[in-house]
């Protein structure tokens, strides 16, 4: 088996095994798959397996930005890891991975972020749980009855608005201190833009993007940077009442508009779980924004057959860390663990699940220093 970057020529045999992967394409979704997929081919960013001549697999690293407590930093979002049915339990899978982490480090990402069909290939190669995407159904009728206060103007975006979109995202983030979220590039964004079937509103410090689906609706992304553009943009929504039941939209786990409902004692959330990877011990930590009252250090040993094991110590004061390699004994974890431990995941659970080993005295510094409730508003 070869591993190797695809060209333009490879597409149609990858839209060939995405449907026998994940079911068929409309016609206008593939057209505008082709169009978000041809830049990736020249940036070294899909790769393909080929059993001889043949594509058996194939693999996507999108460019994303991320934000951790606030503060963006380059992401490689791996998407569409197919394999063909009849090349399936061969090992082209682990192997197909193995080549998108090293690629993903060669292109200078710190980090990487998957929506996981399966949990032990991925683990495989380092990735682990570490947040979600929280999908709630709200009752459209509880929506319309949040009070806008009539201040906030709001008008309709489209393709040409995709920059303003993405400072909006950079703004809003970086004050809500937010784990997790993302953001596509602003010409993915201005191809998001143009499909016909989504309603589009934008505010200076906020945006919508929904549809109808049957007799509800469906939020693809609401954000919001003040309590009044929130009510704005949910009030707005939940305008439609009179024909749909439901609103199902992606929140925050600690969402405003959880606060804003006048009841709320049950809800209905799903849950879509991602997983998440540490590429460069020292870039990621030096990348990732912190509560700026913390001021500690520890030492970690992280250990990574794929990428190389190293131990650092990381030194935190005023929203930002310091990595330093040392050769002395702290903490050790794989890089599974340390994976999650960035992203929030506490010590004594990676210690009682057998990821995390060596002198305790760190445990409560990393706690701190790391502590974040990751989520995504957005699936890829």
């Amino acid at each position: 088996m070869e591993i190797r970057d695809l060209t333009p020529e490879d597409l149609d045999d990858v839209l060939d095994i995405r449907k026998r992967s994940f079911g068929p394409l409309a016609a206008g979704d593939a057209d505008r798959w082709r169009q978000a997929v041809f830049p990736a081919l020249g940036e070294g960013r899909y790769l393909g397996a080929f059993d001889g001549s043949r594509l058996a697999g194939a693999a996507r690293l999108r460019q994303f930005t991320q934000w951790w407590h606030g503060k963006p930093q380059p992401m490689a979002g791996i998407q569409g890891v197919t394999i063909n049915p009849e090349d399936r339990g061969r090992g082209m899978g682990t192997r197909l991975m193995r080549a998108v982490v090293e690629r993903a480090a060669a292109l200078g990402d710190a980090v990487s972020a998957l929506y996981p069909a399966t949990t032990p290939l991925y683990r495989s190669v380092g990735y682990e749980h570490a947040g979600a995407q929280h999908n709630v159904t709200l009752p459209a009728e509880a929506l319309r009855q949040i009070r806008p206060s009539g201040q906030v103007k709001l008008r309709r975006m489209g393709p040409g608005d995709a920059a303003e979109l993405v400072s909006v995202l950079h703004r809003v983030h970086a004050a809500a201190r937010s784990s997790g979220p993302v953001a596509w590039d602003e010409d993915t964004w201005s191809l998001w833009l143009g499909i016909e079937d989504d309603f589009l509103y934008l505010a200076d410090d906020g945006f919508v993007v929904y549809r109808w689906r049957g007799d509800d609706i469906l939020v693809d992304n609401l954000v919001a940077g003040s309590g009044e553009t929130a009510r704005a943009l949910w009030s707005m929504v939940g305008s439609a009442s009179t024909i749909a039941r439901n609103v199902i939209a992606p929140v925050a786990p600690d969402d405003p508009v959880l606060w804003l409902l006048r009841e709320r004692s049950r809800e209905e959330v799903k849950q879509a779980r991602w997983m998440f990877r540490v590429l460069d011990v020292a870039a990621a930590v030096e990348r990732r924004g912190y509560p700026a009252y913390v001021t500690c250090d520890a030492v970690v040993t992280v250990e990574d057959p794929l990428l190389g094991a190293g131990t650092w110590r990381l030194e935190f004061a005023g929203g930002s860390c310091a990595a330093t390699a040392v050769s002395e004994p702290g903490v050790v974890l794989s890089v599974n663990a340390f994976s999650a431990l960035y992203a929030g995941v506490p010590t004594a659970t990676l210690r009682m699940s057998g990821l995390m080993s060596g002198d305790e005295r760190y445990d409560e510094a990393l706690d701190t220093a790391f502590a974040a409730k990751p989520y995504m508003l957005d699936s890829f």
